[in-house]
């Protein structure tokens, strides 16, 4: 039950930002973003599950490229489908997605520059939207912004309307600080963002987020793990 908030911007001039909060087992290993796929995908930085060997996240900085995967239907995995996390990597490399892959279903966010689509699986078929400029909160449905999801509901507005101008100097500080004050409900509210999904039934935490700036040829991005699951504990200086 991951949770993506993205600024597309009004011109193609200026920079697309996301926060991504990622939910996953903690039991289920991972490596933080880095360079994890140099034979396969050069130059391509991610949150590489190591089970599987696909990316949650990630990026091709110098092309501008950003992918990240939420997840629908669960977390239970299916024998013979392949991994959702082969998508990630397929998206940031070449802006496509593999349609003869079969996996399980999935919303893929996709960044190149000032330009974001949201591409959803049934299993089967793919169906993509760009989405418009403004702020959006993605989450574990098949649409945007979807107000059956009640964190949407309770903070979509507030991330509007803390959104900074484009070129402001501490552009993510108003949304972590926006983020902090969400934790203020107990992780286990259907309104929380960093989660414990256990009452629901799915055996996933927040873990980590990652922030970033996606320009035309350039992703900068920000990795921070959170000390305890499904707490606001960042084990990071970077805030």
């Amino acid at each position: 039950m991951c949770t993506v908030i993205v600024r597309v911007p009004a011109e193609a001039s200026q920079p697309t930002r996301v926060l991504a909060i990622r939910d996953e087992d903690p039991t289920r290993p991972w490596n933080p973003l880095g360079p994890w796929w140099p034979d396969t995908h050069p130059g391509v930085d991610g949150v590489r599950d190591e089970r599987a060997g696909g990316a949650w996240l990630a990026t091709l900085p110098d092309a501008g490229r950003l992918a990240v995967l939420l997840n629908l239907g669960g977390p239970k995995s299916t024998p013979r489908l392949a991994s959702r996390g082969e998508v990630v990597l397929d998206a940031v490399t070449g802006g496509t997605v593999e349609t003869s892959r079969r996996t399980q279903p999935y919303n893929l966010v996709s960044v190149t520059g000032s330009r974001v689509s949201l591409t959803l699986s049934d299993g089967h078929e793919l169906k993509s939207q760009f989405l418009p400029p403004g702020v959006h909160m993605l989450v574990n449905s098949a649409i945007p912004n979807d107000p059956s999801f009640t964190r949407v509901v309770r903070w979509l507005d507030e991330f509007r309307a803390a959104a900074p101008d484009h070129d402001a100097s501490d552009w993510f500080g108003p949304w972590l600080r926006l983020l902090a004050h969400s934790t203020e409900l107990p992780p286990t509210d259907d309104a929380a963002i960093i989660r414990d999904n256990r009452p629901w039934g799915i055996p996933t935490l927040s873990l980590l987020f990652c922030t970033a700036t996606v320009t035309a040829n350039r992703v900068d991005a920000n990795y921070v793990e959170l000390a305890r699951p499904g707490y606001w504990e960042p084990s990071s200086d970077k805030l």
